[in-house]
């Protein structure tokens, strides 16, 4: 009697199992059948923020479900990106990663409260190259100007970034390393604070994305001293690159790219990524990023994977030449 009714448990429970995982399979081949939330780990109005919504308003056309966008900035993207790693993986919490959230923060935070490495990568997007901006009111015009100021008056500029870790900042320590100058660093959350530090006068200079710099510049509130990437930028071809300018091999640059929470059904990874990659190929949608400096990257999952693995290794030297210490 006993290894009858162990018996009967035992198909129940293999029955039950098959029944739950039947019931999950048809739920993700149903996805999405809710709105889709974005996370973005920086500030409304930052390059990721304004990517994050071009890309949702052609996404949520392609899979015929809205997405909504959400700001958590802070901590180099640690913050925002830790919610979205702690989400329910079923495809409705997905996050606009970069640099920082995939590969900076695990080098620079000791203590980190995610695993980058537990995202499951869907496409990239884009890239954008940074910009060292000024405040006219600085005592000087051009890079060369800049450096030269700052061997003469050491400890007395000061750059802003978009937080610890990021490009902007690692931008700034290497700036810092190869033209042998004293600059002091003032993180912040994003554009939206770092901009009026700058046009206030609370700090010095400011490696920002192209698309929320260009506006500066070009009403003439900011002054434009590089491009951080290693070629000039199609969006301001006048804006000399920091390695043309005496610093060889300079070259960083933050870009974009959607993941989902560890655990989320392969069925919705492979819909969202092939719907992004139908996008990102779309005309209109290059030329509207296009318009902010962005530059449309490979958007395929394999693509990532090869991102991912060049630039780990790429940072850390990067880390160790500028001589940054982890937090």
């Amino acid at each position: 009697m006993l290894v009858t009714l162990s018996r009967v448990c035992s198909v129940l429970f293999l029955t039950a199992g098959l029944g739950v995982a039947a019931a999950a399979t048809a739920a993700s081949t149903d996805w999405p059948q809710r709105p889709i939330q974005i996370i973005v780990p920086f500030q409304a109005g930052s390059a990721t923020d304004l990517i994050t919504r071009q890309l949702g308003v052609a996404l949520g056309k392609e899979l015929g479900q809205s997405v909504v966008v959400e700001n958590r900035p802070g901590a180099a993207a640690a913050i925002g990106s830790t919610a979205a790693a702690r989400a329910k993986p079923d495809g409705y919490t997905l996050l606009m990663s970069g640099p920082a959230s995939m590969v900076t923060n695990a080098l620079m935070m000791p203590n980190l409260s995610y695993d980058p490495e537990s995202f499951e990568k869907i496409a990239l997007v884009a890239q954008t190259p940074n910009v060292l901006l000024s405040s006219p009111a600085m005592p000087f015009k051009t890079l060369e100007e800049m450096v030269a100021y700052a061997k003469a008056n050491p400890g007395k500029l000061s750059y802003a970034s978009f937080g610890t870790g990021t490009t902007s900042h690692l931008a700034g320590e290497l700036l810092k390393q190869q033209a042998g100058i004293d600059l002091l660093h003032v993180p912040y959350k994003g554009a939206g604070e770092a901009i009026p530090a700058l046009l206030g006068g609370q700090v010095s200079m400011y490696f920002d994305t192209i698309m929320t710099a260009l506006p500066q510049v070009n009403t003439g509130a900011l002054n434009a001293l590089a491009i951080s990437t290693g070629e000039r930028s199609d969006m301001a071809p006048d804006i000399p690159t920091v390695a043309e300018q005496g610093y060889p091999g300079f070259d960083i640059a933050p870009w974009y790219g959607l993941v989902a929470p560890g655990g989320t059904p392969p069925e919705v990874i492979e819909k969202v990524s092939a719907a992004v990659q139908k996008i990102v190929k779309d005309d209109d949608f290059q030329a509207q990023l296009a318009k902010t400096g962005a530059e449309i990257l490979p958007a395929d999952r394999a693509a990532f994977d090869a991102l991912i693995a060049a630039e780990r290794p790429r940072t850390q030297a990067l880390i160790e030449q500028a001589g940054v210490k982890p937090n």
